[in-house]
């Protein structure tokens, strides 16, 4: 008979309690859509310049104020991630090829192959 009263009580005692808000205030999350980010050069680009505004935030004293603006920055920094994952993607399987043809000692393709790499691999590393 007191467990229709506890759970009434509990219900009850639900129905009063504000929603939760990951800020741990009063306004819900927002969610952002970040720079975009096009190209291999301007992922690589904006991943540094991001990681740097990142590290001068965690250095300082991290806020709430400090959170928000690393929660806005990670929107980017996702896009730039994004970014240059699809493009290493493409770059190992190009090296796979690369790979390949120097197994066959097939000059022509390590040649193409290996340019191709070479190309997309220095928008990465200089």
């Amino acid at each position: 008979m007191k467990k229709p009263v506890v759970i009434a009580a509990i219900l009850v005692a639900i129905a009063f309690v504000p929603p939760a808000f990951a800020s741990g205030a009063d306004e819900a999350i927002r969610h952002y859509k970040g720079k975009p980010v096009e190209t291999l050069p301007e992922a690589v680009k904006t991943f540094s310049e991001y990681n740097a505004k990142l590290e001068a935030i965690l250095k300082g004293n991290v806020s709430d104020a400090a959170m928000a603006d690393v929660h806005v920055l990670t929107y980017t920094l996702e896009n730039a991630l994004g970014k240059m994952n699809e493009e290493l993607t493409k770059l190992a399987e190009t090296l796979e090829k690369l790979h390949q043809a120097s197994e066959k000692l097939d000059r022509e393709s390590v040649v193409q192959h290996g340019d191709e790499y070479l190309s997309v691999s220095r928008q990465v590393v200089k």
